[in-house]
């Protein structure tokens, strides 16, 4: 009777502590981000010079520029790119996660949010390429402080109620792919018909549910074979590796087209990212129950495409400013899905940068569940209106960069670029991270190696440690 009395008070508790993070997360002021009308905005690799009255240029709902003063656009189509991209935040009210009780990720889940954030980048441009935009994305309505406050305190009266009555929402639903509608008249409205529905599919896959492949509830219940549990705080070398066995496990015919790779010890090996660009053998089989999804772009014989994670530490207890034209030039690159970081403890997603400021997808925002198994769910909450701004000198050391590689040809190209703009300057002792020919098991330093043979960066003479789930090395 005593470990039971023990068990309800625990119980309480944690339905308490996520009552009150739902409302810490919920109660949040919506603060205006300036962006400057004189230097270029840079997201995701694309390029946008705005054209404004004022420096709050973003808070203008038309820009006019002509060709000479904008790169690639004006303040509306960023607004419109930037609104495309899948927001995905911290949500309540859904089934229990793996080995827990909780039913809201508010104040632990943000890594895991940040890097649903950049798998769901890399998985738009696989289906829909970069040039992609929502067609809704400009009707998103400005997140609303007094109605985040008001829902705030249902929240907390609601939530407190349902502890003390002992009440819990179970919800075994699965996502389903988005209905196939009626044969569109034309082959542009066939192609835009087909992107939505790829989109719809697109977000299901990270439905808070148990059978959403790129979940939630797969990333915890993953996260258990490294260690971790639902409530504990991931770190974005522990958020990368999650990444990459959620792709691998997730056999849904729709992500048969691409697979992931996490970079050992800041090092890239070229054959261990190319063999991942094999399409798998036959024979290989799910092992989860598949369903449709959106078919991939088209891609070369034999070939599957690779999210490259690169865990990274850019600095010791700060980041290093050494390292901001280096995270700068990174996030000009079309093919960057982005950095996953944000300050000590508190984790979000890097997309973009104007000046010496870096921009961000904020999860630390509750939202409810939503069930994706619905054919006509809202996409409403899974795009964000309102990006926020932070200084580079705020941005903690350890983070991890992502990069999609469509082919193996792809990649040759990629590694190439790459490499060179990780020469070390000057002011640098070492590059962020390298790339290496031949396989990860070639370097083993213990069976001999030619000095003869040893390529740029460097190698060292002495084993370094392999870093697959903790912390970084700090070159």
């Amino acid at each position: 009777m005593e470990n039971k009395g023990s068990d309800e008070v625990e119980k309480l508790k944690t339905k308490f502590m996520s009552a009150w993070h739902n409302v810490k997360y919920s109660w949040a002021l919506k603060l205006k981000t300036s962006f400057s009308r004189d230097s270029p905005v840079f997201l995701l690799g694309k390029c946008y010079h705005f054209k404004a009255e004022d420096d709050d240029c973003f808070s203008q709902t038309s820009c006019e520029a002509s060709g000479e003063d904008c790169a690639t656009g004006n303040v509306e189509a960023f607004r419109k790119d930037f609104a495309s991209r899948v927001w995905l935040t911290y949500r309540e009210d859904f089934a229990p996660l793996p080995g827990s009780t909780l039913t809201s990720d508010c104040g632990w889940g943000c890594m895991l949010r940040a890097g649903q954030m950049m798998l769901a980048q890399a998985l738009v441009l696989h289906f829909l390429g970069r040039e992609w935009t929502w067609s809704e994305a400009l009707t998103l309505q400005p997140l609303d402080t007094e109605t985040w406050t008001a829902t705030a305190a249902k929240r907390l009266v609601t939530s407190l109620e349902a502890s003390l009555q002992g009440a819990m929402r179970t919800s075994d639903s699965k996502p389903s792919p988005a209905p196939s509608g009626q044969n569109p008249g034309s082959a542009e409205e066939a192609d835009a018909h087909l992107k939505e529905m790829n989109h719809r599919t697109l977000v299901s896959w990270f439905g808070d549910t148990s059978s959403a492949p790129l979940g939630l509830h797969r990333f915890v219940y993953l996260g258990q074979t490294m260690g971790k549990q639902a409530g504990d705080w991931y770190g974005p070398s522990v958020v990368a590796h999650i990444l990459k066995k959620a792709v691998k496990k997730a056999m849904d015919p729709g992500l048969a087209g691409i697979t992931a790779y996490v970079s050992q010890d800041c090092t890239v090996y070229s054959a261990d990212v190319l063999d991942c660009h094999k399409a798998p053998r036959a024979g290989e089989t799910p092992d989860d129950t598949p369903r449709n999804g959106p078919a991939p772009q088209p891609t070369p014989p034999n070939n599957r495409a690779v999210v490259i994670l690169v865990p990274v530490r850019l600095g010791g207890e700060r980041t290093n400013p050494v390292y901001f034209e280096f995270a700068k030039s990174v996030l000009s690159l079309e093919y960057c899905i982005g950095i996953i970081g944000g300050k000590p403890k508190q984790a979000c997603y890097f997309v973009g940068f104007q000046d010496d400021s870096l921009i961000y997808m904020d999860p630390h925002y509750c939202q409810s569940f939503v069930n994706v198994s619905s054919s006509d769910f809202s996409l409403q909450s899974f795009h964000c209106p309102s990006p926020k701004k932070m200084p580079f000198s705020k941005m903690d050391p350890s983070c991890t960069i992502g990069f999609y590689s469509r082919s193996a040809e792809d990649y040759e190209r990629i590694s190439e670029e790459l490499s060179k703009l990780l020469q070390p300057s000057a002011k640098e002792k070492y590059p962020a991270f390298t790339f290496m020919q031949g396989h990860s098991r070639d370097y083993d330093l213990s069976a001999g190696l030619n000095p003869g043979k040893r390529e740029w960066p460097f190698i060292r003479d002495k084993p370094r440690i392999v870093t697959t789930a903790g912390d970084f090395v700090l070159l």
